[in-house]
């Protein structure tokens, strides 16, 4: 269970007197129209912070940062923005087309200096993904289809930029209203490719329906981008201590759906 927010942190978001009460997504604890969020890495919070503060994204609900009494967006290891209400549904395809409205306004953003800096699995696992590093990979738990896979790994011609590369699940739903989104997990890769990443977590662990590769077909380098969000994601589960034989069942269908594709 996560941990509230202490006193003086909600003191200095201006929510002293606001009860934390957790909610998902996060975890994130809300504090009447404040959430706050633990922070592992203060620059990288306050990048997040400062890129949500400025997008202006069409039919998008941006979760704008608070800033502290003194200015500062992490406090005490936590960082704060207005609550956006909603919840994460399987509306796959609509996740898809707010990426790629998110990854338009993008596009002029630099490449964030902390990412040459992460050591975390999705790092490495990105790394590895698009031949930038070699890792050893548990051939059980994604390894062994990596390496199947791999051998049909080709270039991209989209250049890459900044893009938000772990959209499933966390983008609300509220009724009619515009998706919300309330975080940023900065990667610097090609916006089809970000697409992609929604599509092969929602075959494997969402219940997508099998189509739903396919009706993207029209983005550019599409296969590839597809296999190339494969490959992040059996890094992932091949790194990860976490991972079960369960887990890879999901990663095994969406590899059947891609590589249909190629």
């Amino acid at each position: 269970m996560s941990t509230p927010p202490p006193e003086h942190v909600r003191a200095a978001f201006g929510a002293r007197t606001a009860e934390p009460v957790l909610i998902e997504n996060g975890p994130v604890w809300r504090c009447g129209d404040v959430a706050l969020r633990q922070a592992g890495s203060p620059a990288e919070a306050s990048w997040v912070a400062q890129t949500l503060g400025e997008l202006e994204v069409p039919d998008l609900r941006i979760a704008r940062p608070v800033r502290s009494s003194d200015g500062r967006y992490v406090v005490g290891g936590w960082a704060a923005f207005r609550f956006v209400p909603g919840r994460p549904e399987p509306r796959y395809d609509d996740v898809v087309s707010a990426s790629l409205r998110l990854h338009e306004a993008t596009r002029h953003l630099p490449r964030p200096r902390f990412l040459g800096l992460r050591a975390d699995v999705f790092a490495m696992a990105d790394r590895v993904a698009w031949a930038d590093e070699r890792a050893d990979l548990d051939a059980d738990l994604g390894g062994r289809l990596f390496d199947l896979l791999s051998e049909r790994r080709g270039e991209l011609s989209t250049p890459a930029q900044v893009v938000h590369g772990d959209l499933f699940g966390t983008v609300l739903f509220d009724g009619d209203a515009a998706p919300g989104l309330i975080d940023f997990t900065a990667y610097y890769r090609p916006p089809e490719w970000a697409a992609a990443v929604v599509v092969v977590d929602a075959l494997a662990w969402g219940g997508a329906d099998d189509g739903i590769a396919r009706r993207w077909s029209h983005l550019a380098d599409w296969p590839q981008a597809l296999l190339h969000a494969l490959l992040f994601r059996l890094a992932v589960h091949a790194l990860h201590p976490k991972s079960t034989q369960r887990s890879m069942r999901g990663l095994e269908r969406a590899a059947t759906k891609v590589t249909e594709l190629l």
